[in-house]
């Protein structure tokens, strides 16, 4: 054939490839899938099909490859075996009612039992935060597991690299996990890594992609959690990233950016939840399993009104269901009087504001912390779309006042119930990324999270919703717009 006739044939080829494409993706695209995810990936391809087609080839797919799926079940397994019998302290006549499904939910999905006796110190300053996971590692005796999805050795968190060093030397097994790309990325993240080979402190890049190596999987994948835990006995967890509060980046410094995070102390045997959860990452990159690291914590459950119980709840694509989501809409189908929201991020699928709205519709008072600024432009837009829905529906909004990015992510549910995690309420959060909830039940950690929640309030505004219709016309349609790409997942 001639190039005459090639190039003559060209246009046909096109046309049968474009039509082909097209038929092929409304069969392949909505399978398992939400309608809203499916719809916006059928109208990328649709607009342009074989562009659309490769992205959808690269990012279609949340799965792990099967074996990593395969660990986490080997991992939920041994859980379930070595927890037998930690459920049967935990009446089964609970208050609020609901709660003991909530439980046996989270048990069923996550594979972690609720465990009592647990004393819980709220750390919502980000230097306080940081100089108590320090104190912390200065006490180890025999391990510390330290995993977080930023890690950077900076002006602020040079203290806690030097604490882990000295336990190094004095002979703790120090074990380091971060996300490879949200590391590597920061300003500090390859000096950091320098500095743990030269220190011959252990570490693993948590979903590094090399699909030369024949490590093929999505590539925005990423670990997202906020995990230390020291001797098995005291651990932290929740929003904060270990770097400085600006994320070491110029554009946030130029801004006068700051992060505002809240993580929790935790003392007790509800601990052993986070380090399994540390040892399956552990696992899952390293195919090790430290036998060092497994043993029961050396305390014994604590007694009396600030005394509480605790549920990790661990998510993400290593599992067949959206565990934090699921956890999220029971606990809000179950608010009867309050419900408080703490997110940066807050892009919800159709459950979750069904969820909410129909709370606030039924007569709770249901409030949300947000940002007045963030540092993502897509996502913040995305989010403001959903403004005007949450407030017809009842729902208050207090935007938390520039130039702070409140990064808390937690909730209360009436006077029992808070959560406290990496977990934000958006739809990456639910399918994309590896995160971590704390679940707390107990009157008197509410309280706490309360007294938190009403500084926020202090500090932030509260827009109404004739005010909200009445932002310029060039922005609803931005937020609208960038509302569809958040569906794409």
């Amino acid at each position: 054939m001639t190039w005459r006739k090639l190039l003559k044939a060209f246009p046909t080829v096109i046309l049968v490839v474009d039509i082909l494409i097209r038929i092929v993706s409304v069969a392949v695209v909505p399978r398992n899938r939400r309608p809203s995810s499916a719809m916006a990936w059928l109208m990328a391809i649709f607009v342009a099909p074989i562009p659309g087609s490769v992205l959808y080839a690269l990012l279609g797919s949340s799965k792990l490859p099967k074996d990593r799926r395969d660990k986490q079940r080997e991992i939920n397994s041994l859980i379930l075996e070595n927890t037998q019998g930690l459920d049967n302290r935990v009446p089964t006549d609970t208050q609020p009612p609901w709660f003991g499904t909530v439980v046996q939910l989270n048990r069923t999905l996550g594979a972690m039992p609720l465990i009592p006796g647990n004393a819980t110190r709220l750390l919502p300053d980000y230097a306080t935060s940081i100089a108590a996971m320090t104190e912390a590692v200065d006490a180890a005796e025999r391990y510390v597991h330290v995993e977080f999805y930023i890690f950077t050795r900076d002006e602020s968190t040079f203290l806690f690299f030097d604490a882990l060093k000295r336990a190094h030397d004095r002979g703790v097994k120090v074990r380091v996990l971060y996300d490879h790309w949200a590391t590597i990325r920061n300003p500090q993240g390859r000096v950091t890594r320098t500095w743990l080979r030269e220190n011959d402190i252990r570490f693993e890049e948590m979903l590094p992609f090399h699909p030369t190596k024949g490590m093929w999987r999505r590539p925005d994948l990423r670990n997202h959690r906020k995990i230390v835990v020291v001797d098995g006995d005291v651990a932290f967890t929740g929003s904060q990233n270990m770097t400085d509060p600006s994320y070491n980046k110029r554009g946030n410094m130029r801004r006068g950016l700051q992060w505002k995070d809240l993580m929790v102390r935790l003392d007790g045997p509800a601990a052993i939840g986070l380090n399994a959860l540390f040892i399956t990452d552990w696992y899952s990159e390293t195919d090790e399993l430290p036998t060092d690291a497994q043993a029961g914590p050396r305390v014994e459950p604590r007694t009396g009104d600030d005394a509480y119980e605790c549920q990790v709840v661990p998510s993400g694509p290593g599992f067949d269901g959206e565990n934090n989501l699921r956890l999220f809409n029971a606990l809000v189908y179950g608010a009867q009087e309050r419900l408080i929201i703490a997110s940066p991020y807050f892009v919800p699928d159709d459950s979750m504001l069904y969820a909410i709205t129909t709370a606030a519709e039924r007569g709770v008072d249901v409030q949300l912390f947000a940002c007045e600024v963030a540092d993502q432009f897509l996502v913040y837009h995305a989010q403001r779309s959903y403004y005007e829905t949450l407030l017809r529906a009842g729902v208050r909004i207090f935007l938390y006042e520039k130039p702070i990015v409140l990064h808390s992510k937690h909730f209360t549910v009436d006077d029992d119930v808070a959560v406290i995690g990496s977990s934000n309420m958006d739809m990456r959060s639910f399918s994309l990324n590896f995160e971590v909830s704390l679940m707390v039940r107990g009157a008197g950690f509410v309280e706490q999270v309360r007294e938190i929640e009403e500084d926020y309030r202090a500090k932030s505004h509260e827009i109404t919703l004739a005010g909200w219709l009445t932002r310029p016309a060039p922005l609803q349609v931005l937020d609208n717009v960038a509302r569809l790409t958040a569906a794409v997942q």
